[in-house]
């Protein structure tokens, strides 16, 4: 059974509808993209798998319950978290205090949750008592991530990790994502306009266009399609 499976997801705002039947699954301790031009409703799958859309018609099972009627809390609850593209940190509170918010359902973190975020991005641990908001934007992503992570989550939903980093912070932001998979066993399922880079990490993805599903596949199956690269990867 896939650790999540959503199908024939039916989702919009207002009276637009984005996706028109869109199916996909995560398997445990796996990391999935989905990818696709701009418009194609990837992050609105995203959302809509989390709760914070209602889906019009289709269903969201996570580890064997059905989740699409949830709210995002109670989705979080289930070990189910969401880092967004943007507005992703509590930019007046320190590093450390996000972190802590993050831990709120579980209540306050260990020394040694904490020491693993130190590990895992000294940055953060050198600026732990800064406000976050005054961070560069590579950092505010680090600490996003982090600060989803204190509750040790079974699925991970990250909308564009790469967005914004500078060049040379990019390849590093993906294998601290392979690193955070293979390290606590937390799927991870990403939507990433980076498609190059972001499938030669994943074990599966997903083309949409146009919200509905184009391609799926493994990783290195879509990197060497010529009918994908030539349509989405710039080829």
């Amino acid at each position: 059974m896939p650790l999540l499976e959503a199908r024939n997801i039916v989702s919009g705002y207002g009276d637009a509808e984005i996706l028109h039947g869109v199916d996909l699954d995560v398997q445990r301790d796996e990391i999935v993209t989905i990818i696709g031009p701009n418009g194609a409703g990837k992050s609105t799958m995203m959302k809509a798998t989390y709760g914070l859309i209602d889906c019009w018609e289709g269903t969201v099972t996570f580890n064997g319950e059905d989740i699409t009627p949830l709210r995002p809390d109670e989705v979080t609850r289930r070990g189910l978290c969401y880092v967004p593209q943007k507005e992703n940190i509590f930019p007046t509170l320190s590093v450390r205090e996000n972190l802590e918010m993050g831990a709120y359902i579980d209540g306050t973190p260990t020394q040694s949750d904490l020491q693993t975020v130190w590990d895992r991005f000294p940055i953060l641990s050198e600026r732990r008592n800064q406000r976050a908001g005054s961070m560069s934007g590579g950092q505010q992503q680090m600490l996003a991530l982090s600060s989803a992570l204190m509750i040790d989550p079974d699925l991970l939903l990250v909308d564009e990790p790469s967005a914004g980093l500078a060049p040379d912070l990019v390849d590093n932001m993906f294998d601290r994502l392979v690193e955070i998979r293979d390290e606590t066993n937390t799927a991870i399922l990403m939507v990433e306009q980076n498609a190059r880079q972001a499938l030669s990490v994943s074990d599966r993805g997903y083309v949409l266009d146009m919200g509905e599903n184009e391609f799926e596949g493994d990783g290195t199956e879509l990197l060497e399609s010529d009918e994908v690269a030539a349509l989405y990867l710039g080829e």
